[in-house]
């Protein structure tokens, strides 16, 4: 099992490293989405979610390196 999952954190990683951007856009969009759902009520929590998502992406993809 435990190889299962390393094996499952290699492919994030590769995935990570070579989409990173697309992934990281994907997170801004989704972000704005539901920022106008709820009329910008929760931004700073959103806006601090989707950051801290995107540093894990480019965190993800730079293991690679």
């Amino acid at each position: 099992m435990f190889d299962a999952l390393k094996n499952l954190k290699d492919k994030a990683e590769d995935l990570a490293e070579a989409h990173g951007e697309k992934i990281s856009d994907g997170l801004e969009k989704v972000g704005d989405f539901i920022d106008d759902r709820t009329d910008g009520k929760h931004s700073d929590k959103i806006d601090t979610a989707v950051d801290k998502a995107q540093d894990y992406v480019e965190k993800l993809g730079a293991k690679k390196d």
